[in-house]
Parts: structure tokens; sequence; C-alpha cells
């Protein structure tokens, strides 16, 4: 189950680009075999709001495009009732138009991009040098089978 809130009033968000990005994620998961009965919270939300999030959480006073708070204790997923629930992410929106203009290319494949990115961090991958070139080929390879190019 993928949940989507916005909670920022600076970039209009459409019903159509809601149902994108759900539609990006359950995809996602599917092709990351992760089982039907996940749960990913989206949170889309100002600069100021990411920026406070960053401040608390990583110690780094400035916006960022996109924070994940995974639910993982140790190796296991958090399960309630029968559901995975894997976490949130948070995105500014702000962020993904900017960085959607500099890149030149829609915002619905910065957020593609940003969604992904983001589940793949829930899912236990990160920027370290062990895992960075995996988490970015695997990264790369969802987006490609979902028809999203750079």
């Amino acid at each position: 189950m993928i949940l989507i809130s916005n909670d920022q009033e600076q970039v209009a968000c459409s019903e159509s680009m809601l149902a994108f990005c759900e539609q990006t994620l359950s995809r996602a998961l599917e092709l990351l075999e992760v089982p039907n009965d996940a749960e990913v919270s989206v949170i889309f939300v100002s600069d100021e709001s990411i920026r406070a999030l960053n401040r608390e959480y990583r110690g780094i006073d400035e916006p960022t495009d996109v924070l994940s708070f995974p639910q993982l204790e140790g190796e296991e997923l958090l399960d309630i009732e029968n559901v995975l629930i894997l976490g949130d992410i948070v995105v500014s929106m702000e962020r993904a138009v900017s960085q959607a203009e500099a890149y030149g290319h829609s915002l619905e494949r910065e957020l593609a991009f940003l969604l992904v990115h983001g589940l793949l961090h829930l899912l236990g991958y990160d920027h370290d040098a062990e895992f960075e070139g995996e988490m970015r080929d695997k990264q790369e390879a969802i987006l490609q089978e979902l028809g999203i190019q750079r």
C-alpha cells in the first residue's frame, strides 16, 4: 500500500501526478520483489520543512531533495497485522522542481528518481562505498524498466 500526503503549498500536485507517484512506487516494489502487503508512506513537503527534518535527524542545516525514514529493526521489517511497514519517504517539492529544471527533464521524471532512491534507502541500501554502485545500478535498472530515461 502506498500512502501519499501533500503537506506543502508551494508546488501544485495534481491527481494525475499523485497517481503517477503511486504507480511508480508500486511497480518499483514489484521489481524489487517486495511482498504485496508492504506499506510505504510518501510526504511532499516544503524546503523549510525538509530543512528542519534534515537538521534534526542528520545534523545538516540545509534543505535536501529526499529523506527516508526506514522502519527497520536490524534486519527485520516492522510487521503489523500482516503488513510490512517499510517507512516514510519525505520529498521536498520545491527541490524536485528546481532539480528537474536544472537537469532539463520533467518533474515526473525527477519525482520517479527521488521516490525510487528513497525506497532503496527504506530497504537498507546506503551511500557507503560498499553499496553505492549496487544502489545506483538498481535505481537505474528500475527507472529503465519503468520507461523513465534521463
